[in-house]
C-alpha cells in the first residue's frame, strides 16, 4: 500500500491543539485541547501521543467535539521508532499508574481521568462526554463510565492486562455498577479489535462480553485489513494487525478500518450531538 496523502511520517508538532496543564487530584499532566462542541476524552496508544493518534484526535474535533487528549507516556507527537517506544513501554509497564499485569484491579490513573471527564463536561457542556481508549489505556473508557457524565466509551484494542490474555483490567464491582448504570441509562460500549490481535484476543472480548453482556457491542476486522505499512514501533514491536483507528488504519475509502473510525465518530454524534437537541426540544415544549 502507498501511504495516503494523510498518513503521518514524521513527528508531529500538535500546534493546533493548546497545551494546558491541567491539575486534578493535586496531579498535573499536559492535555492538549481542540475544538468545539461536546467533549472526548480522547487517550493515546502505546508508545505516547503519536501523530497517527493526534490524526484521529483531529478526525474527532472536525467532527464537532472538543477534544481533550491528556498525556499519559511518551514524547508528546513522536513518531514511533521501535527502541524508543520500546522503552516506553517497559518504563509503563512498571509504573504503578497502570498496573500493566493486574487482572480484576482498575488502572489508578483512571481516577484522574474521570475527574478529567468531569472538568470537560463542565467546561464544554451538552449531556455528556465521550472517551475512547486504546491498546494500554483500551480499558480505560470502561472505568471511566463510573463518572456520570461519560455516556459514550469506546474501548480500542485493549491490551491489559498484558500476562493474561483472557482477563480484563477493571474491579469486579466496578465492571458490575458499570453494566448495572449501562442497563439503566440505555447505553452501550463500542470495541474493536483485529481478529489475529495477540494482545487483544478473542478471550479478552469474550471476558468483557461475559461482564458486561449484551450492552457490549464488540466488533472484529480481519487483520489483512490492516495496514501493512506501521510505523517501525508498530512493525518490529508490536509485530501484528493491532491499532484500528491509528496505526493500522487505511484512510481509504471502502477499507474497513476507515469504517469503523466512521462509525466511532457517529456513535459520539449520536450520544452527545443528537440527544442534547433531543433534550433542548423537549425543555422548549409546550407541553414540558
Amino acid at each position: 500500500m502507498t501511504p495516503s496523502a494523510s498518513e503521518p511520517t514524521a513527528d508531529d508538532p500538535l500546534d493546533d491543539f493548546e497545551r494546558r496543564t491541567i491539575t486534578l487530584q493535586s496531579t498535573p499532566r499536559a492535555v492538549y485541547v481542540a475544538g468545539r462542541g461536546p467533549a472526548v476524552i480522547v487517550m493515546a496508544e502505546m508508545p505516547g501521543i503519536s501523530p497517527h493518534v493526534a490524526r484521529f484526535a483531529r478526525w474527532v474535533r472536525d467532527a464537532g467535539f472538543t477534544v481533550y487528549m491528556p498525556s499519559l507516556f511518551g514524547r508528546d507527537g513522536a513518531y514511533p521508532q521501535a527502541e524508543a517506544g520500546l522503552a516506553v513501554m517497559k518504563k509503563a509497564c512498571v509504573s504503578a499508574e497502570f498496573r500493566a499485569f493486574a487482572a480484576n484491579a482498575s488502572s489508578p490513573v483512571t481516577q484522574w481521568l474521570r475527574a478529567l471527564a468531569s472538568l470537560a463536561h463542565q467546561e464544554c457542556g451538552g449531556p455528556g462526554v465521550g472517551a475512547i481508549g486504546m491498546c494500554f489505556t483500551g480499558n480505560f473508557a470502561l472505568s471511566m463510565m463510573l463518572e456520570p457524565a461519560v455516556l459514550a466509551p469506546v474501548l480500542c484494542q485493549p491490551s491489559l492486562p498484558l500476562d493474561n490474555p483472557g482477563a480484563i483490567q477493571i474491579a469486579p464491582e466496578e465492571a458490575a455498577a458499570v453494566k448495572e448504570r449501562l442497563e439503566r441509562e440505555d447505553l452501550t460500549v463500542l470495541a474493536y479489535r483485529f481478529d489475529g490481535d495477540r494482545f487483544c484476543t478473542a478471550q479478552r472480548f469474550a471476558a468483557y462480553a461475559e461482564a458486561l453482556g449484551p450492552r457490549f457491542h464488540p466488533r472484529v476486522l480481519p487483520s489483512s485489513a490492516a495496514n501493512p505499512t506501521p510505523p517501525p514501533f508498530f512493525e518490529r514491536i508490536v509485530g501484528g494487525a493491532h491499532s484500528v483507528v491509528t496505526a493500522h488504519l487505511i484512510d481509504a475509502a471502502g477499507e474497513p478500518t476507515l469504517a469503523a473510525r466512521d462509525e466511532i465518530l457517529s456513535f459520539f454524534a449520536r450520544r452527545l450531538h443528537q440527544e442534547a437537541v433531543l433534550r433542548e426540544a423537549t425543555d422548549e415544549s409546550p407541553l414540558s
